[in-house]
């Protein structure tokens, strides 16, 4: 029987041994083989790409990251799905799988900060030059492809300033010149946006975020075509970046209300936008909800669906002001990271005063001294409680 994405995501998987509703946690480092041949049997199956139900060993993952694994196979429509201890450890994955010195990588300017630390600090220990581009301007991504261009690595929408890069075009570019392509595709999910079928060779979503949507669990899915699948798989084995049975039994908890609670933090964003929109003290808000805007266009072209996470620029002429707004909200948690179920505000600094910073420096992003990013993620709350929320909250900045 076909079955929705929808319908998909609340039968994934079941305990059938024990009549649950869920699947078990199997934790365990030795995995017993009744005899050497079945050892070895079961090794050409995992080296083959055959169906499993157990690895040999322990660091490869468990019964249970296997259940995961083949849920956002599924979701994905990839070859194969690794998972990873943290969301960022997906992203160090693909680059130390398939990096070598002497390459080049060209990154997307407004990436998450760990990956433009690893781009820009630790692979140039390893003699790899990372090159960063526009995210506005295909022309300068174009021109920065070179002979040495092994990989292309893009965060759509942004982190923190939400450009939206017209991606087909990227994949067309990079198939010409055999380059791999790497997609962050956690603000959209694989509900929203599937990469690898646009043509990506990867998509990666932090399953930290709204995979798991509780804010109590880590991890990381790397979904991966076939062509880049054994050199991923050779450095995952050796590496150690697994995840826990007991993240994967929480990640797949997450996973069946993932379509429920999406279209809820969408709607409630759109309303809590449709009150940030007439506050004169907000100069601009970061998300494709213009429908003349570029970005409205190319999420329009590419995305079904939206998040709850979001930045407004705040005019004003005292950053202490911005940071006493935020420290009033009631409902809105400080803290990084988002994706659960609650609501959260942080300041990003994004002007960089030491090139050290790695996080503060954006190169192609402009904006005025007087104005400053504050990230909002819209959480399930009821939305005119957020609204009060921030009403009270805007009066302060100055």
């Amino acid at each position: 029987m076909k079955k929705s994405t929808t319908t998909f995501l609340k039968h994934p998987t079941k305990d059938t041994s024990n009549r649950s509703a869920n699947p078990p946690v199997i934790r365990a480092s030795t995995i017993l083989f009744d005899t050497m041949q079945e050892l070895y049997r079961h090794e050409r199956k995992i080296k083959n790409h055959q169906k499993i139900s157990h690895y040999s060993y322990g660091r490869y993952g468990s019964s249970t990251t296997i259940e995961l694994e083949n849920i956002l196979k599924e979701l994905e429509k990839a070859y194969h799905v690794f998972l990873t201890g943290t969301g960022f450890g997906g992203v160090a994955l693909a680059l130390m799988s398939l990096c070598r010195p002497g390459d080049e990588i060209l990154v997307s300017d407004n990436v998450y900060g760990p990956t433009k630390e690893i781009s820009e600090k630790l692979l140039k220990e390893f003699n790899i030059n990372a090159i960063f581009y526009n995210p506005d301007s295909f022309e300068d991504l174009k021109n920065k492809v070179s002979k040495k261009t092994k990989m292309i690595l893009v965060e759509n929408p942004g982190s923190n300033t939400f450009e939206f890069q017209d991606l087909s075009k990227i994949v067309k570019l990079a198939k010409k010149k055999r380059i791999y392509t790497f997609l962050d595709n956690t603000w959209g999910t694989p509900l929203y946006l599937k990469p690898l079928t646009i043509g990506f060779d990867m998509s990666f979503s932090s399953a930290t975020k709204y995979f798991s949507g509780h804010s109590d669990a880590m991890g990381g899915s790397l979904a991966v075509n076939k062509k880049v699948f054994k050199q991923i798989m050779f450095f995952y084995r050796l590496s150690g970046y697994r995840m826990s049975a007991d993240e994967a039994y929480l990640i797949i908890r997450g996973l069946r209300t993932l379509d429920t609670r999406l279209n809820q933090h969408y709607q409630n964003t759109k309303i809590v936008i449709n009150f940030l929109k007439k506050q004169k003290k907000i100069s601009e808000i970061l998300y494709p909800y213009k429908p003349s805007s570029k970005n409205y266009k190319l999420w329009k072209k590419y995305y079904s669906g939206a998040s709850g996470l979001l930045s407004i620029v705040i005019k004003s002429k005292k950053k202490s002001s911005v940071i006493k707004f935020v420290n009033s909200l009631e409902l809105f948690g400080i803290g990084y990271s988002w994706g659960g179920f609650e609501s959260l505000a942080i300041l990003q600094e994004l002007r960089s005063k030491n090139k050290d910073e790695y996080l503060k420096g954006r190169k192609y992003f402009r904006f005025d001294k007087d104005e400053y990013i504050v990230r909002l993620h819209i959480g399930l709350e009821d939305p005119q409680d957020l609204i009060n929320d921030l009403r009270n909250s805007l009066r302060y900045i100055k």
